[in-house]
């Protein structure tokens, strides 16, 4: 019996600290911050840490909640100065919880201009951050990363990352798994886009060397998944001039020749083409298709291949490509290859399955934008061409899409319109489409928020043009002027006279 009664009051005082735990978390949430920072001590918070230590789940729950809010309270620099060796222990976590609790706080301090110079003085801090990146839990490795990423905006953390023995635990924690790997590289990559100097630093590691060499290794999904990073790469001038200056641009190219004969092409074709999309987009769409011959060819043939993945990926390339006047004028080039490739775009955006109609879609109307500053004659007579050659009644086409009971695609057909809304050959178009400006202002054929706001913006395009009044008379004109005044969701009052005896 006496036994069972120490028992009993051993189990009590463990339910203790519970109830207690859970009270202390209510009373927390309630006090303003201000007030918690007047009261914490030292010993508050040392205890609740070493409630963490324990294996009762529910308790460490608990305790994370309270400690949550609590830090919140606390300076940063306070937090690194006095609770360093908490701060560790927690990395080393075997509740995620804690980890996350843990690593949320190191995102704090290294937001502390003050606070990330004394981290810096943490190399064992440092490396189990660097260790969190091969975490299970990718909301532990996302923390982590974006800590490092953070640390790296210094000089002084670019040194500490990579001219110490921390650079040697990164390269550890890459022998993890492939996706540990690729998570280190997005960090590198993400580093490497803020200056010309971090880049320096990433590329001294060695560790942008061993990305590109995955680009021309024989794993075709490695391959797919680094020519991502490397696109993120180019992002960046800088990240331009180095990859140009280490021959990277050309071995890609090669790399797209060489897919001729690789039967597993398709797996990072698509990737390599993307590439050079959105290298002509950020450098110029001439150069880039002139230096580079093959880029265009390969999308061309992808766009005229029976391969559903590879056209949407043409098409997605060719919408980027004419985003600007200079990639329009790279592709009116091509002449009659484009033309016949636009009749097959405006075939797919017809009849293609629903995800590819949208890439159709969106590509069309970023092939169709004039802005007004360049509606020379020359370009306005190039869109009109090119608009025609996408259907035998092209106007038609897009109405009948626009009129689906699919809010995607109505839009993306009521996008097309509004990118051609401010070109005057347009805009004589939808006047003699019998029907057409009356379908404009009319708002009751519009099912939801997307879809009305798609219309608005279609039909502030065309109130906005310098050629709208003039074309479209002053009786449309004004009707469209009310409904821009009026706002997208306008409903109109409907007034009910009473009859006595109605029901």
């Amino acid at each position: 019996a006496e036994a069972g009664g120490e028992r009993r009051e051993r189990a009590a005082g463990r339910e203790a600290p519970l109830e207690e735990l859970r009270a202390l978390q209510l009373a927390v949430q309630a006090v303003p911050l201000a007030a918690l920072r007047a009261r914490l001590s030292d010993d508050h918070l040392g205890a609740l840490f070493a409630f963490l230590s324990g294996n009762d789940r529910e308790q460490v729950a608990v305790c994370v909640s309270i400690l949550e809010r609590l830090l919140q309270a606390l300076d940063p620099v306070y937090v690194i100065q006095n609770l360093r060796e908490e701060l560790q222990k927690g990395l080393f976590h075997p509740d995620d919880s804690v980890k996350i609790l843990t690593i949320s706080q190191v995102g704090r301090i290294v937001e502390n201009s003050d606070a990330v110079t004394e981290i810096l003085n943490s190399p064992e801090l440092l490396r189990q951050i660097i260790n969190c990146i091969g975490g299970e839990k990718i909301a532990v490795a996302k923390e982590a990363i974006k800590s490092l990423s953070r640390i790296a905006q210094t000089h002084d953390g670019l040194e500490a990352l990579f001219v110490s023995s921390l650079l040697s635990d990164l390269k550890n924690v890459m022998a993890t798994s492939d996706v540990v790997r690729y998570r280190v590289y997005e960090l590198i990559v993400e580093i490497s886009s803020v200056s010309a100097d971090s880049l320096n630093y990433c590329a001294n590691s060695g560790l942008i060397s061993e990305l590109i060499g995955e680009l021309t290794g024989d794993d075709v999904l490695v391959r797919a998944t680094c020519i991502e990073m490397v696109t993120s790469l180019a992002h960046t001038p800088h990240g331009r001039q180095y990859l140009a200056q280490q021959g990277i641009i050309d071995k890609i190219s090669n790399i797209i020749v060489g897919a001729e004969s690789d039967p597993f092409s398709g797996f990072y074709l698509p990737g390599f083409v993307k590439f050079f999309g959105n290298l002509a987009v950020v450098d110029s769409p001439q150069q880039i298709c002139e230096r580079y011959p093959v880029f265009m060819e390969k999308v061309f043939e992808m766009a005229e291949s029976h391969d559903p993945t590879m056209i949407g990926v043409a098409v997605d390339t060719l919408g980027i490509l004419g985003s600007n006047v200079e990639g329009k004028q790279v592709l009116q080039k091509t002449r009659s290859r484009f033309q016949n490739l636009l009749n097959r775009i405006g075939h797919q955006a017809k009849n293609a399955p629903t995800e590819l109609r949208l890439r159709c879609l969106d590509a069309i109307s970023s092939l169709l934008y004039l802005p007004p500053e360049q509606q020379t004659e020359d370009l306005l007579r190039m869109t009109e061409s090119w608009f025609t050659a996408l259907s035998s009644q092209p106007l038609e086409l897009f109405r009948s899409i626009s009129t689906q009971p699919f809010p995607d695609l109505h839009c993306g057909a009521l996008r097309v319109f509004t990118a051609i809304a401010n070109q005057p050959w347009a805009q004589k178009l939808m006047l003699d489409s019998p029907g057409f400006v009356e379908y404009i202002v009319d708002r009751s054929v519009e099912p939801d928020k997307a879809s009305k706001d798609a219309k608005y913006e279609l039909v502030k395009a065309l109130v906005n043009s310098k050629t709208i009044a003039e074309i479209f008379g002053n009786q449309y004109y004004l009707r469209l002027r009310a409904y821009l005044r009026e706002g997208p969701y306008y409903v109109k009052a409907v007034s009910t006279t009473a009859v006595e005896g109605a029901e």
